[in-house]
């Protein structure tokens, strides 16, 4: 069946998807930090700044990649979630990066604790981002953000 199908089916049988109960006041259904915190995009989020000019070091890593989802994702623009201190999103991190580790994607230098993207690595980040899609986007967005971060962090080191 096809999108275009599924569509016309579930408006010729009237199906609705109910978000609240009548008796149950209405609750903004907001994106939560758990949605994020999925191991494939945290393992292409590092990817992105792991093959940049400025390589990210390892005890940095969960914060760095918190903070420039706080900047893709639209849901968390002006939050005061402030993910790239959550607990669970460094752990997941840190998985996503044993993960990258493991299939040659990326690695922890061990002498400047930089994480370093492979020739693998950049290909996969490459073909990744070559594609029109919503994922090409965001790591376009990762990228920016990252560079940004990097910029600001030159420019208040420079300030002090």
């Amino acid at each position: 069946m096809s999108l275009e199908q599924f569509f016309s089916e579930a408006e010729r049988l009237n199906l609705r998807v109910e978000l609240r109960t009548p008796d149950a006041p209405f609750v903004a259904h907001a994106l939560s930090n758990e949605a994020l915190f999925q191991l494939p995009l945290l393992a292409m989020a590092i990817l992105t700044l792991a093959k940049a000019k400025s390589k990210p070091h390892l005890p940095e890593i969960g914060q760095l990649v918190g903070e420039c989802l706080e900047r893709t994702v639209a849901g968390f623009k002006g939050s005061s979630q402030d993910i790239g201190w959550s607990a669970n999103l460094r752990i997941r991190t840190i998985k996503a990066l044993t993960f990258l580790e493991a299939t040659g994607l990326a690695h922890v230098d061990q002498h400047s604790r930089e994480i370093v993207a492979t020739n693998l690595g950049r290909a996969v980040y490459q073909y990744a981002v070559e594609e029109d899609s919503p994922l090409a986007l965001s790591l376009g967005v990762i990228e920016t953000s990252y560079e940004n971060i990097r910029a600001e962090a030159r420019i208040e080191g420079e300030v002090r």
